[in-house]
């Protein structure tokens, strides 16, 4: 399992807050965290910036350290 899956429920309102000003354009529905459904999440977040799924899976990691 990749590390940011592993660190991301824990952390979650502090990473949203953080994805939220990066990226005004997402509303809270994009940002909605199910546990085990960690891709469908940055598949969302993808959509809606045009930023490749690694960038955006690469970019978490760094908020979460």
């Amino acid at each position: 399992m990749e590390s940011w899956k592993l660190k991301f429920s824990g952390n979650w309102n502090e990473v949203k807050g953080k994805i939220k000003q990066k990226y005004a354009n997402l509303t809270d529905d994009d940002l909605l965290y199910e546990e085990g459904k960690d891709d469908e999440l940055v598949g969302r977040i993808q959509k809606k910036t045009g930023a490749a799924k690694e960038e955006i899976k690469s970019w978490i990691d760094k908020l979460l350290d």
